[in-house]
């Protein structure tokens, strides 16, 4: 079992870290650079926008399905054809009260313009996410992280046609971004829905009340935390649009933007973990079967993985900024080296969060994600005014951290994990080994590029040094079974 997690995280990762970093940092960034700040950060704001009530378009049933069909495979065939009809119906109204929503705001005919095309990507966006769960729930990682990426590379080539293909003498306006966006959304449905038809033993849909209202029932509880962390994950551009005056609103929004896409990226590492994860912890739990291995291998990892992108972009955060970006560079910067800093408690989440969620501890987690939203709109709404874009940074570590810490509290109670003390002193000797190890190599008389790399190797060498990851078992995983 531990071989084939770590096998199939390295497949979806790696198709991911192809893909995915291009479409960041190749196609968007230049996107943003293109446009001016304005412009980007109303979109921007108008996208999170979209995601504060996409709780409507799936009301849980992903999370739910998932976990579902990881216990029993013959929940696909089952439920399938009604939850189809389901998502339609939710899609309809999520549509008109985001529609309303935006209008009672005083959103303008622009931005309403706008706003439709991105609700339709969010539906688009949330079906795949539901296909997906029926695949990965019958352990078809590999299938599942081909579908991963599908998407990003359609828009990469259509994207990149206009951006670089001397195809048009317009400038390149932030509708075809979305338009490509929904194109490439409605390819990767129709492909995952083919997949999902030939193992379910489709049937025509249809409206079934009863079922409707029973799967609704059973899903709430994951609607509702899916709802709580939209919103202190979402809610920070929106308050900043919103709270500061409109030009100044929206070139915060827009500095703010900057500094998350690098954080954005950063998430998607453990968000694939948790995608092999969740359906993989209830399969488990449903069998009996202790998680502990699996728990304390994904803990390292991104223990690993988030410290290190955490402390760098501290360090080198003007350098990074400078690199992707031509507009406000010093003020992205400034947000960015405190933002980052959250990198390292989402990460964790993810996988205390997966493993609470896989053995259906979904009050706990709804009452921490509660008082998180309470956390982050208090220290936004305090703050923004004086702070700007800066306040937001500040509320995501504080919102953050205080999620993680008691979601481990939760599960070593639950699960009754033991720590040892060489564990935690290895975990404390590669922390201040990786913040030495950065500071240091930031001083270095070389290009920053150079140091950079010299502390990446640096950091490296000190994973198999603290004896975080023994390279023998590294190496026996990928052995012939």
């Amino acid at each position: 079992m531990q071989r084939k997690f770590i096998v199939n995280i390295i497949i979806l990762i790696g198709l991911n870290l192809l893909i995915k970093p291009f479409w960041i940092f190749g196609i968007d960034r230049t996107v943003q650079n293109l446009v001016d700040a304005e412009t980007y950060g109303m979109y921007f704001a108008l996208f999170n926008f979209t995601f504060l009530f996409n709780i409507a378009l799936d009301m849980g049933i992903t999370n739910f399905n998932n976990r579902s069909v990881a216990r029993c495979n013959d929940f696909l065939k089952e439920s399938f054809a009604r939850i189809f009809s389901l998502k339609l119906l939710l899609f309809v109204f999520y549509f008109m009260l985001m529609l309303i929503t935006g209008i009672v705001i005083g959103y303008n005919s622009l931005q309403i313009k706008m706003l439709i095309p991105l609700l339709i990507n969010q539906f688009l966006a949330g079906f795949i996410l539901y296909l997906r769960s029926n695949i990965s729930g019958l352990l078809l990682f590999k299938t599942d992280s081909l579908l991963s990426v599908i998407d990003r590379v359609i828009m990469i080539v259509f994207c990149g046609i206009l951006l670089w293909g001397n195809v048009t003498t317009q400038p390149f306006q932030i509708t075809w971004f979305i338009y490509i966006q929904t194109f490439s959304y409605a390819f990767t449905c129709l492909l995952a829905l083919a997949i999902v038809i030939h193992k379910s033993s489709f049937h025509t849909p249809f409206i079934d009340l009863r079922f409707f209202k029973t799967i609704l029932r059973k899903s709430i509880p994951f609607a509702i935390l899916h709802l709580f962390t939209s919103i202190h994950n979402r809610v920070d551009t929106v308050l900043i649009e919103r709270l500061l005056p409109l030009e100044t609103g929206a070139a915060q929004a827009g500095i703010y933007a900057s500094a998350y896409r690098l954080l954005d990226a950063g998430i998607i590492v453990a968000y694939l973990m948790s995608v092999i994860c969740m359906p993989l912890f209830s399969n488990m739990i449903a069998q009996k079967k202790k998680v502990n291995d699996i728990v304390k291998t994904s803990f390292i990892l991104l223990y690993i993985y988030g410290l290190i992108i955490a402390c760098a972009s501290f360090v080198y955060n003007h350098e990074l900024m400078d690199l992707l970006y031509v507009k406000h560079v010093t003020e992205s910067a400034a947000v960015f080296r405190v933002l980052m800093l959250s990198i390292f408690p989402i990460v964790l989440t993810y996988i205390f969060g997966s493993l609470l969620t896989a053995n259906g501890n979904l009050k706990q987690l709804n009452i921490i994600a509660l008082s998180g939203v309470g956390i982050n709109i208090l220290i936004n709404a305090l703050f923004i005014t004086r702070w700007g874009a800066m306040a937001s940074a500040v509320a995501a570590i504080v919102t953050h951290l205080y999620i993680v810490m008691v979601e481990i509290a939760i599960a070593m109670k639950k699960f009754q994990f033991q720590i040892s003390r060489t564990f935690i002193l290895r975990l404390s000797i590669f922390a201040f080994g990786v913040m030495a190890i950065n500071l240091i190599s930031y001083r270095l008389p070389f290009h920053w590029g150079i140091d950079f790399i010299i502390m990446l190797i640096a950091t490296l060498v000190l994973v198999f040094v603290s004896r975080l990851i023994n390279i023998k078992q590294v190496l026996s995983l990928f052995k012939a079974s």
